[in-house]
């Protein structure tokens, strides 16, 4: 048996260093991104008449130089996401093509839209309707156009261009996350560009720009939530809003997002993102039903008619010739900048339970079931404020745009029942607040630590330590000057991280390339495996078909498949290893016992200079035997089989039962494959497509 370990392999769950194998942090991207928000939050608690002016100065040259960008940056993401779902590459699945999802539509859907979606929903839902109303960007306000234009402002903000960014994201790390091992973070993105580049210093300042523009975005909407619940509280039983009141409601929240993050995805944030879409409907219900249900079903038909028809001219509209400024900086400017601070974390945390689903598929419900879902909220909600100005209370009007925390709590003051919906909507904002702030912990953990594999999650300490960090830069921005700053300070930090994007959109693209150039590999004619029709399950050696009937209808037991190991598949795999180093190939076979089996995985890895080495891998796995079976399902209640893995994952297909020569020949026809992807495809960094993923074994697949 002959063993040995590639130390230019990047980490697999079979061949990287033992340090790897366990969770730990990453000390640079840690310490780096913990000293400069320390840092800022300092800044800001000792002097905030400093920092608000620092940072309003470079607002304002940001919006001056760089406004024309976040436009066309939002609208070149938007069109790169919907061009790979409708593509060719749309098929690809973000994990191995036979995985399967975790999560239930429902369950899926509903921390799609939680993780993506804060408690600003809330505030923006009424107050920015009727603040575009009075005020609008261009025309006259107060009239019927300027009405059917506020809705359309307030769906394009939070529209499908913001949720794009999310998507972008998600599919790129879940892409080199669940099919190449590589971690979840946002520098295995970069992988086809920089190559191993990405595991120096070009990596962790990713990663640490990452964190920065994912912490200001979470604290702005934790911010903006902080506000407006105090308000609430208020409302309901009387207590004064201020600092004091603020502080107590961060702890309060840091509290309940640190156990949720702490108990992880499945026990604590699934369970409040679904209890927090179920309550966000009710208490929409409410709102539909006490106000005139027909006019707000008309509304909404009129709002998704006017967004289709108007979302052409307002993606690139720069207002060059009469530019709003502050407008621009208060909302779409804003918005843009919050969105892609927002889609690190997000992108992660959506990677992070869509594993086994197809491009098209994340792609598709990424931008929809959320934003249906929003769509509908802000058009009942904002209609309804509409209609409320409109009708002549100019009070509210006046409070929804000067005071954006009240305008929540005043529109359900105009119907019935306000003391249970006030009290239902603080508590819905709270989790809004809460799934939001224990996502981000979550995420944070992740990016600033080096995992075992994609889908563990970083020490409970350092969820706790980010669930604080959060609380501590909200309360800091809350102190220099409240949302405006926040908005002000969200700006600044997504501007450097849509340079990352571009890049990531590159190597998305270069990575699916290699993905098609495998495809067309597989295609091309071989010898005669591919043209005898009695081959083995169409590979390999051929066989007569009472043998092929035998084999199909056997289920073999642990007896039959250790018997396997000794004679047909090591000395298959040590046989071509042999001949390969005969004929110069740099070949290796390694065996490994895996324990809860009782059977080994064998490897045969062939090097191939600075081109993507070839990795042939079978690996044991016990299923339970069919109802169907005949002759077995006496004696046995299970089975054994031996599956393929590749380079690019699993294959989906059992050689328990090949015989030596057979299990060779299919050996062979996957390398003639492989050469042939290497030779269809060219030109890639540091010679090498993708990272190889010896990890894509049930170790760290299942």
């Amino acid at each position: 048996m002959t063993t040995t370990e590639d130390t230019e392999q990047r980490p697999g769950p079979d061949d990287s260093p033992p340090e790897e194998k366990q969770n730990r942090i990453n000390p640079v991207v840690f310490f780096g991104s913990s000293a400069c928000i320390l840092a800022i939050s300092i800044w800001a608690i000792v002097t905030p008449v400093a920092a608000s002016e620092a940072i309003g100065t470079v607002v304002s040259w940001i919006s001056e130089g760089f406004g024309w960008y976040y436009f066309l940056a939002a609208t070149l993401f938007l069109v790169f996401v919907v061009f790979i779902a409708l593509s060719r590459y749309g098929k690809v699945k973000l994990g191995p093509q036979h995985s399967k999802p975790d999560y239930s539509i429902f369950a899926w859907g509903a921390m799609l839209f939680a993780a993506g979606i804060g408690i600003d929903l809330m505030f923006f839902s009424v107050a920015e309707p009727v603040t575009q109303y009075l005020a609008p960007p261009v025309g006259d306000g107060q009239t019927i156009e300027a009405a059917r234009e506020a809705l359309v402002w307030t769906l394009f903000h939070y529209g499908i261009t913001g949720w794009a960014m999310y998507a972008l994201m998600g599919m790129a790390l879940g892409y080199f996350a669940y099919r190449y091992n590589l971690g979840l973070t946002i520098r295995s993105a970069l992988y086809p560009i920089f190559g191993k580049r990405i595991h120096g210093r070009i990596g962790h300042t990713v990663d640490i720009a990452a964190v920065l523009g994912t912490i200001f975005g979470i604290a702005t909407s934790l911010g903006i939530g902080v506000v407006q619940l105090n308000y609430g509280l208020n409302f309901l039983f009387g207590i004064p809003e201020g600092t004091a009141a603020q502080i107590g409601l961060i702890v309060l929240a840091v509290l309940m997002s640190t156990v949720s993050a702490v108990a992880g995805v499945d026990k604590g944030i699934r369970r409040l993102s679904e209890l927090n879409v179920v309550l966000a409907i009710g208490l929409m219900l409410f709102i539909l039903f006490s106000e005139d249900p027909i006019f707000l079903l008309n509304a909404i038909v009129l709002n998704i008619g006017d967004y289709v028809s108007s979302f052409s001219d307002m993606t690139l509209n720069t207002f060059a010739f009469d530019r709003p400024t502050d407008w621009l900086n208060s909302w779409t400017l804003f918005f843009w900048a919050w969105w892609i601070a927002w889609a690190p974390f997000v992108g992660l945390f959506l990677a992070r339970i869509s594993r086994g689903r197809t491009i098209r598929q994340f792609v598709a419900a990424t931008l929809v079931i959320p934003f249906l879902f929003t769509l509908t909220w802000l058009s009942i909600f904002g209609n309804s404020a509409l209609r409320v100005v409109m009708n002549g209370n100019a009070e509210f009007g006046d409070a929804a745009m000067n005071q954006p925390e009240q305008a929540f709590y005043s529109l359900l003051d105009q119907y019935p029942g306000v003391t249970l919906s006030a009290g239902l909507a603080t508590f819905v904002g709270l989790l809004f607040y809460v799934t939001s702030a224990d996502s981000g912990s979550l995420v944070m953990g992740n990016f600033t630590s080096y995992l075992k594999t994609p889908r563990t999650d970083a020490a409970k300490w350092l969820r706790i330590f980010w669930s604080a960090a959060i609380g501590l830069l909200t309360l800091a921005m809350l102190l220099v000057g409240g949302v405006p700053t926040l908005q002000s300070a969200t700006i600044i930090m997504g501007l450097p991280f849509s340079f990352v994007m571009f890049l990531i959109m590159w190597g998305l693209y270069k990575a699916l390339r290699v993905e098609r150039s495998r495809e067309e590999s597989f295609k091309t004619t071989l010898p005669s495996s591919l043209s005898e029709r009695t081959t083995v399950e169409g590979r390999g050696v051929s066989r007569t078909w009472k043998q092929r009937l035998a084999r199909v209808m056997s289920y073999p037991g642990r007896r039959t498949a250790s018997r396997f190991v000794e004679e047909s598949a090591r000395p298959a795999f040590e046989e071509v290893a042999e001949e390969l180093r005969t004929q110069g190939a740099d070949a290796a076979v390694t065996e490994e016992l895996v324990t809860e089996l009782g059977l080994p995985h064998l490897d045969l890895s062939v090097a191939l200079g600075r081109e993507e080495e070839f990795r042939y891998r079978i690996w044991p796995s016990e299923a339970e035997t069919p109802a169907f079976a005949v002759g077995s399902l006496s004696t046995q209640d299970t089975y054994f089989r031996f599956e393929v893995y590749l380079t690019e994952g699993g294959q989906d297909y059992d050689v328990l039962g090949y015989s030596k020569d057979q299990l060779i020949g299919d050996i062979l026809d996957q390398y003639e494959r492989h050469l042939e992807f290497l030779r269809l495809h060219r030109g890639t960094v540091n010679g090498t497509a993708l990272p190889d993923n010896g990890s894509t074994t049930p170790e760290t697949i299942e």
